[in-house]
């Protein structure tokens, strides 16, 4: 995504975009919002994310005769206005670290470039990474011969032609209930109790507990609603955080109903943040008012700590050690055991398709299995009678 910020000039927002153009310099462009800056930074914010993902700078022609190392960073910097921010961050990380070092080692043009060579460096990656991480080596690969195509320098695809590893095997860690009421209590009163609750409870992704406004809880009809991300990722080498008003998937824009016990819970934590913001001052981080998972000088939880305080949390505590995310396994096993319907869970846990909740949590849906054994035995009661 082209980078971007808001300008403020005889009292109206500019949006003002910076981006690379053919010759490789920085350039910027100014854009009017005609908003007034009194009372309209979330409109004129809005406007800026929609600008740098729709801004389109002029690229640097592909020559013929380029290197595919060379081809992979030129394709890299093509798709970069067209995709999330975080998205363009994974791309960039795999091609840029992975892709382009091995095949500039070995001068490998574009044209040249053959099945077999693609086939190589799967193997070879192989020995260092599992087959999930060559899987995604590959999704980049293809997509940018697939541009190749597109644009004449190549007549097919040879990554078509390439046989991907076999992806590896999902089975995430999870708690029972016993496991998960010990965890409530080791939270408890700790700035991870919130997060701790929601993974847990809801099952909800750490971007969408980080994501939480306050907007989004609705005291009156108890729901809440998940539309707001928190992430985090890697960019031109500095760590940035990316908020956003949009979910993983359409199916993670979800409500979900506000039980009683969080909603006392919230409650109290909205009444406790008034009171630190009252007792620091000025020194209160106002930036993040807005947001539920905060701590008490108002400073946002950011991914990272969340990462890294939870396995923290466990160990001082003696409990099992697994994922932030495996407390969203813990939740899925939990509604399977108390026989929600996979349908529901899915809705639940804001998945894209029921196939996706199916194939990661079909293996703890023992009740099916003892339903089916059930029918089986009340349909096969003389068979089963006369092996006795």
């Amino acid at each position: 995504m082209v980078a971007g910020h808001l300008q403020e000039k005889k009292g109206y927002f500019y949006i003002v975009l910076s981006y690379p153009d053919v010759s490789g310099k920085r350039k910027t462009k100014w854009i009017p919002t005609s908003l007034p800056v009194k009372g309209n930074k979330k409109k004129a914010e809005k406007l800026l994310m929609e600008a740098r993902r729709e801004f389109e700078p002029e690229c640097k022609p592909i020559q013929d005769d380029v290197l595919f190392s060379d081809f992979m960073l030129q394709w890299l910097e093509i798709v970069k206005p067209t995709i999330a921010i975080t998205t363009y961050s994974s791309y960039s990380n795999m091609v840029k670290s992975i892709i382009v070092p091995y095949f500039e080692e070995r001068g490998i043009m574009l044209k040249q470039l053959r099945p077999t060579d693609i086939q190589v460096f799967y193997m070879e990656q192989l020995k260092r990474v599992k087959a999930n991480s060559v899987i995604h080596y590959h999704a980049n690969i293809h997509k940018a011969l697939k541009y190749a195509v597109k644009i004449d320098l190549l007549d097919s695809n040879p990554a078509d032609k390439v046989e991907r590893p076999k992806k590896n095997p999902f089975m995430g860690s999870f708690y029972d209930s016993d496991e998960v009421e010990k965890l409530f209590e080791a939270a408890k009163g700790t700035v991870l109790e919130i997060p701790v609750f929601l993974g847990a409870f809801y099952g909800l992704r750490r971007s969408e507990v980080l994501g939480l406004k306050w907007s989004a809880i609705d005291f009156q009809n108890n729901t809440i609603t998940i539309k707001h991300t928190v992430t985090s990722c890697n960019l031109d080498g500095k760590h940035i955080q990316v908020a956003q008003d949009t979910t993983k998937t359409k199916s993670s824009l979800r409500i979900l109903p506000l039980v009683p016990a969080f909603r006392e819970k919230l409650l109290e934590v909205r009444d406790h943040q008034k009171e630190c913001k009252r007792l620091c001052g000025k020194c209160y981080n106002k930036q993040y008012q807005e947001y539920i998972c905060v701590d008490e000088m108002g400073n946002l939880i950011s991914p990272h700590y969340l990462t890294s305080a939870f396995p923290k949390l466990l160990e001082k505590n003696g409990l099992r050690r697994i994922r932030f995310h495996d407390l969203r396994h813990s939740c899925a096993s939990l509604l399977l055991a108390n026989g929600v319907p996979m349908k529901q869970i899915q809705e639940w846990l804001g998945h894209s398709d029921f196939s996706t909740t199916a194939n990661v949590y079909a293996h703890l849906d023992y009740n099916s299995k003892l339903s089916s054994a059930d029918a089986m035995v009340n349909g096969l009661s003389g068979a089963l009678q006369a092996i006795k």
